[in-house]
């Protein structure tokens, strides 16, 4: 088990890049899946939770080169396995690879997946839309899907993205027209689908809760480049305006940003956005407390919340957070509170967060990855030494942050 020590107090400056998405990474490894033929994806972060979804991969008879940010995959000899239980447990997006195992070879099987432990999130929307697709679901230690796919109209009854990810790869090999209703739009979303159709699949209304997949298609490899990740964006965005400091963040795309950067705005933080570029400047008023919701994108997302929740440890006045998607959000705001944040706990999905507060440092568990993250920005601000356990957690879903931190400024040190 790693850990990072952080000194805190330091003010965070320089210029930093963004890494490719987590989340698209996942999912477009997931469609290689449907390629008899080599893929090659370009701006892949080199995070644990990708190493885990190759190690599937490769698990599944796929060749796998990844270096350097790229990965090939040549899924050419793949045949139907189902997910190892530790890999199932550890990597919620394992659950991607039934989709694209349905569509290639007929029959899928996994066990529940695990994931970080936010709440629950169950898999009813996956196997329901399996199920109108023509899908046969047995349930005993493992779930098997199985069937002759056909193409139908699926309105999810809540807007999954993991959810429309898999339903949207099993489309691709289903006879006739797919419709997905209330479909995820979130970048990575948009980003498999952009990959599906560079491999040969037909796809209308990408962006959009209305998709149309048009089957069976056969497809083929690609090439494809990785949006970038907007939810890292985020992270350094909050990190700098935390610890009052001055950075620019580059490798950004802004038409995925709406709604967090207004919600900096709101906040009284001053930045500059344009290009593929954000600049955080060096705060010419106090920041302010507001009301934090959390939506489906291109709302702001749940993944996005606890960065605005450290952040508004440093505000004037109180911030509310109504967080309605996952009860089990709200596990960073006890660690903050271990650190000195003022937090009052409405019921599961609400809390109030009143600033400004001299945090301090302590000793810290990291329930989850985007709590690890808020966490980490927190005993940047921190005054005094800061112990955070689980540092492996935050390595699921970002690169090398703590060396990354450390060229900005920050006074971070891993101990494994």
């Amino acid at each position: 088990m790693s850990r990072f020590i952080v000194n805190g107090g330091q003010e965070l400056s320089g210029a930093v890049g963004v890494s490719g998405s987590k989340n698209a990474a996942l999912a477009v490894l997931a469609a290689t899946i449907l390629s008899e033929s080599r893929c090659e994806i370009d701006n892949v972060p080199d995070i644990l939770d990708v190493r885990s979804f190759l190690k599937i991969l490769e698990i599944f008879g796929a060749r796998i080169n990844f270096s350097d940010h790229r990965v090939n995959v040549d899924a050419t000899d793949l045949r139907s396995v189902s997910v190892p239980r530790d890999l199932a447990q550890r990597l919620r997006g394992s659950i991607l690879t039934a989709g694209p195992m349905l569509a290639r070879f007929g029959r899928a099987a996994m066990v529940q997946p695990g994931g970080d432990a936010i709440g629950q999130r169950p898999i009813d929307v996956h196997l329901d839309g399996f199920r109108k697709l023509g899908g046969r679901i047995t349930e005993k230690e493992q779930i098997e899907i199985e069937g002759k796919l056909t193409g139908t109209r699926v309105v999810l009854p809540v807007t999954s993205v993991t959810g429309t990810e898999n339903l949207i790869m099993a489309a691709t090999a289903a006879q006739g027209t797919t419709e997905i209703r209330m479909a995820a739009t979130e970048p990575h979303v948009q980003d498999l689908c952009h990959f599906l159709v560079a491999m040969g699949a037909v796809i209308d209304g990408i962006g959009t809760p209305i998709l149309r997949i048009s089957g069976p298609s056969k497809l083929h490899g690609a090439q494809y480049r990785i949006c970038s990740d907007e939810i890292e964006a985020v992270t350094f965005c909050a990190a700098a305006a935390a610890t009052k400091g001055e950075m620019t963040i580059t490798g950004v795309d802004l038409a995925h940003l709406d709604a967090p950067l207004a919600l900096l705005e709101r906040m009284n933080v001053v930045f500059t956005a344009a290009g593929n570029m954000i600049h955080i400047l060096k705060p010419k008023r106090p920041y302010r407390g507001v009301k934090i919701t959390t939506g489906v994108y291109p709302q702001l997302l749940t993944d996005e919340q606890p960065l605005f929740g450290v952040l508004a440890t440093q505000v004037v006045g109180d911030t509310t957070i109504h967080d309605w998607i996952y009860e089990g959000r709200q596990g960073y705001l006890l660690a903050l509170k271990q650190m000195g944040a003022e937090v009052t706990f409405g019921d599961k999905n609400h809390a109030t967060i009143s600033g400004p507060t001299d945090l301090h440092g302590t000793e810290i568990r990291t329930p989850d990855l985007r709590a690890g993250a808020s966490i980490l920005i927190g005993s940047l601000v921190a005054r005094g030494r800061s112990v955070i356990y689980n540092a492996e957690i935050i390595d699921r879903g970002y690169e090398k942050l703590d060396e990354r931190l450390n060229s900005l400024g920050a006074r971070i040190e891993r101990v494994d």
